[in-house]
């Protein structure tokens, strides 16, 4: 992300009512705020970002207004203030708890009564309980249009005016002067465009269900369970240097072990949910040139000084930066729109060759492949980061290398392409010189399309996604049946929904019952199948999905309220916007073992202890034969003896023997017992 605004740069503006203005700083134009009043915009345009700005009175001799830059010290005056109190550095009566909307020096508002006396000066004394408003609705608006000292002039005559303002709490006051400051004081800070602010003014000053409801913090929830993140450097596929009259046969094939770090993404959310990822992956913001900054910054004065500045006005800025404040020299032309400055550099364009047809322009690591139903991906909002995916000559972006797109067609019958299946066209050199320049640019757009779709499609059915996010209005059931079989071993899915019903019936097909009913071979036509035909398997009625290709399934829902924290009066904002809260279904890959699954290791067998180990005997009391070699006892047998082992022992009479309380033995060496009726002696 650039640390300086540059030129045609979108950027958001945020104003004193808490909203965000987000518009594109086109130089030589004028920005309107509405009733916060115009600038020009070339004003702004090589300045830092997080800069606060003041929009200044228009003079006399001028038909624009000027910029202050609000220091720091002024904008937390309030806060420095009270924490020199409580240091003790000042005192409550030093305070100026108005310092900021107090009138310009040299002047003083009154308040009077009816009798014109006056009983309130801006010198903080106290306001009689007698006096009365006397700054009605028209006067309130006379002075907005007059626009004195930024509005700062109508604050103070409002706080003067008021006739309990003495009644008024500390938190009150605080309150009612914040209020007023919202609504007059003009003022805007420039920040940059990033994917929470850009959601947040989404969803509150455009349409919300262009990108599904979406929440900053959903956004940011589906990329950490999705786990994006960086990729990886880039690697890019060699050139093959075809000739014009080969064709398919020069394209390099697929190399499945050096795809990695790929997503894959089903985006309904007008390019909204891309931004995210990409931003995450570090391929949203163009990068920084060495030295670009600094070019941007040594033309903005030069921007500003097109126009003549006339003496007066030049006075004007000497004696404003005497008194603290900077003021900046506008730039708004009178009749004729003045020639745009050119952006030069001190070192040479470099220009990149172009390779041949068959050039592979994607990078293998780190990208972001988008499946669509369209014969184009709606990714409209990524304009707002100067990419266009449907410019022909797009100016470098990192975006260009990292996006990939296809069709469902394309991912599922390739055949039934034409852009796919279609052989490339092929001449020779002698050919292609005798025809037409449009023709030949036609001749070479097709190849190079053919290749792009041709690697595109071969790279996404060779699967190995690093994971799976998804944010679209189709069923989750048809999206996991056909792109489950190309995530990795242990790869993340990610699904949101607006509603939960559909992740809820998603999470059933991966349910234990289900997972269960499926290992115990109670699908008839999953009989003789293999591991891959079993995880492209289309599914029936009762098993629309393979449930043991999930693991961990969970679905889960996360807001962020703001609150208002007070003693005694602590609860969230009741301004909130509503709408759909949102739910994400999560998962990983699995990849089911074939064949049964064996116990491996060393394991230790329990003896039985000698003292437990009964010996059978017949009715004279004489010990029985075990069994000979080769016999069987019978399961009525064997069970009998099992319970005879686990019976507690009992003495002669029926009742349980006397232990010894030292060592815990049985006193008798001897115990006898009743099992089904017939005597059982144990030796002890």
């Amino acid at each position: 992300m650039h640390s300086l605004i540059r030129p045609n740069a979108w950027v958001g503006l945020k104003l004193p009512s808490g909203s965000t203005k987000i518009i594109q700083i086109v130089p030589d134009t004028t920005i309107s705020l509405g009733k916060y009043g115009a600038f020009p915009a070339n004003l702004v345009l090589g300045r830092p970002y997080h800069l606060t700005f003041e929009v200044l009175d228009k003079t006399p001799e001028e038909a624009f207004s000027r910029l202050r830059i609000v220091p720091a010290s002024e904008l937390h005056a309030e806060v420095i203030a009270e924490e020199d109190e409580a240091e003790g550095k000042t005192t409550a009566e030093d305070r100026d708890v108005n310092a900021v909307l107090t009138a310009t020096e040299g002047e003083e508002f009154s308040l009077v009564d009816e009798q014109g006396n006056i009983v309130a000066r801006s010198g903080r004394e106290v306001i009689d309980d007698s006096a009365i408003q006397k700054l009605t609705h028209d006067e309130i608006e006379e002075l907005k249009r007059e626009g004195n000292n930024a509005g700062k002039d109508v604050i103070a005559k409002l706080m003067l005016s008021h006739t309990a303002l003495d009644q008024k709490t500390t938190f009150s006051l605080a309150k009612y002067k914040l209020l007023k400051t919202k609504k007059y004081i003009r003022r805007f800070q420039v920040i940059p465009i990033d994917v929470a602010t850009f959601a947040q003014w989404q969803l509150e000053e455009k349409d919300a269900s262009k990108i599904m409801d979406m929440r900053a913090e959903m956004f940011g929830l589906v990329g950490c369970w999705g786990n994006v993140h960086y990729g990886g450097e880039d690697s890019m596929i060699d050139d093959p240097h075809s000739r014009t009259d080969q064709g398919e046969e020069t394209c390099i094939p697929i190399q499945p072990d050096e795809l990695k770090g790929r997503w894959l993404v089903v985006d309904d959310t007008c390019g909204m949910l891309v931004a995210a990822m990409a931003e995450r992956m570090g391929v949203l913001y163009p990068k920084e040139e060495e030295g670009e900054d600094a070019t941007v910054a040594e033309q903005a004065p030069a921007r500003e000084a097109k126009q003549d500045v006339k003496t007066d006005a030049q006075t004007h800025n000497g004696t404003a930066q005497e008194n603290g404040d900077v003021d900046m020299v506008a730039v708004v032309p009178e009749t004729t729109v003045p020639e745009r400055p050119k952006m030069t550099t001190n070192k040479k364009q470099k220009v990149r060759p172009r390779g041949s047809d068959f050039a592979i322009p994607f990078s293998q690591t780190n990208t972001l492949t988008v499946i669509h139903s369209t014969s184009q991906p709606n990714l409209s909002l990524l304009n707002y980061w100067n990419f266009d995916i449907t410019a022909p000559n797009h100016p470098p972006h990192p975006l260009l290398n990292h996006l990939l797109n296809l069709t469902w067609l394309q991912l599922l019958k390739p055949e039934l392409d034409t852009s796919y299946s279609t052989e490339p066209p092929t001449a020779s050199a002698e050919e292609l010189a005798s025809w037409k320049p449009s023709r030949r640019g036609n001749f070479h757009r097709k190849r190079r399309r053919f290749a792009r779709t041709r690697y595109i499609v071969d790279s996404t059915r060779a699967g190995n996604f690093s994971g799976l996010v998804c944010a679209s209005s189709m069923d989750p059931i048809s999206i996991l049946k056909h792109t489950l079989p190309l995530l990795a071993g242990g790869a993340p899915v990610a699904i949101y929904s607006p509603s939960i019903e559909p992740l809820a019936a998603l999470a059933d097909c991966f349910s234990v019952p289900r997972r269960t009913a499926w290992t115990s071979g109670n699908v008839p036509e999953t009989v003789g199948k293999s591991l891959e035909e079993l995880e492209r398997w289309e599914g029936n009625e009762q098993f629309p999905l393979n449930p043991t290709l999930l693991q961990g399934v969970s679905i889960q829902t996360s807001r962020a309220r703001r609150w208002q924290v007070l003693p005694m009066r602590t609860h969230p904002l009741m301004t909130e916007r509503g709408g759909a809260d949102g739910y994400v279904f999560t998962a990983w890959r699995a990849k089911p073992a074939e064949g049964r699954v064996e116990a491996r290791g060393k394991f230790k067998k329990i003896q039985p202890s000698s003292s437990k180990k009964a010996a059978k005997i017949d009715g004279e009391g004489t010990p029985a034969e075990t069994p000979a070699t080769g016999e069987e006892e019978d399961s009525a047998t064997v069970g009998k003896r099992k319970r005879a082992d686990t019976l507690p022992p009992l003495d002669t009479e029926g009742t349980p023997a006397p232990e010894n309380a030292a060592t815990g033995d049985v006193a008798s060496p001897t115990k006898k017992r009743k099992v089904d009726g017939e005597a059982k002696v144990e030796e002890v």
